[in-house]
């Protein structure tokens, strides 16, 4: 049996969670047309080929976020460097609240991240359509 001892998801999500903005879906929902604010999906695409997406969000795989984000990086995406407030999302808001905090670590500001995630948009009638 191994020494090793792991934090619990648990304790990560709640030190995240204390460290970020989280906004309400219905907050969210309200700030989908503002120019600026970007929605950011990090789903895999298979999460989106088969729940569909937000109109008018960016699509970032979470493995490529640290890189896209970094402008000293060859993978570095524009997007990033827009002076926008950044509101990430994936299904649930786990992964989107341990992204947002590590991303404002990294010195992208403004950031949040969606309570609850595309489930939450969803179930709330925030917009979705198909994805291509």
């Amino acid at each position: 049996m191994s020494d090793l001892k792991i934090t619990p998801v648990t304790d990560l999500l709640a030190k995240a969670n204390a460290e970020i903005e989280t906004i309400s879906v219905a907050d969210a929902i309200a700030l989908k047309d503002d120019p600026n604010v970007q929605l950011v999906d990090i789903r895999d695409v298979r999460e989106l080929h088969r729940e569909g997406q937000v109109p008018g969000a960016f699509h970032a795989p979470r493995g490529m976020l640290e890189f896209w984000v970094d402008p000293a990086c060859k993978y570095h995406k524009e997007v990033f460097a827009s002076g926008r407030k950044f509101v990430f999302f994936c299904a649930s808001g786990w992964r989107s609240a341990l992204t947002t905090q590590t991303l404002q670590a990294m010195g992208l500001t403004p950031v949040a991240h969606i309570e609850g995630g595309f489930n939450a948009w969803r179930d709330a009638g925030g917009p979705t359509e198909p994805h291509d």
